[in-house]
């Protein structure tokens, strides 16, 4: 996997995460798939950080690295602890 590959761009529709990536592909994610982000206002969404290894949201307590929507990764919840991908 190509760690190199970094999101330049984010937008949202009703269903889904639109992750525009360096390299020009662009990741179309459900939305489903973070619950944290489905149940978000437009507001909060919009406050998203891009860093170098992904996607931050501060009032969200949301992290998700470029490598794990990369792998086809979700929400991962464990006994009541949440890492997102």
């Amino acid at each position: 996997m190509n760690t190199l590959v970094k999101a330049t761009q984010i937008r949202f529709d009703a269903d889904s995460m639109w992750v525009s990536l360096s390299d020009g592909r662009v990741l179309g994610v459900p939305l489903a798939w973070f619950p944290r982000l489905l149940n978000a206002s437009l507001e909060q969404l919009s406050e998203v950080r891009i860093s170098g290894r992904g996607l931050h949201w501060e009032s969200l307590d949301e992290d998700i690295s470029i490598a794990g929507l990369l792998a086809g990764l979700g929400n991962q919840t464990v006994s009541g602890q949440t890492f997102a991908a």
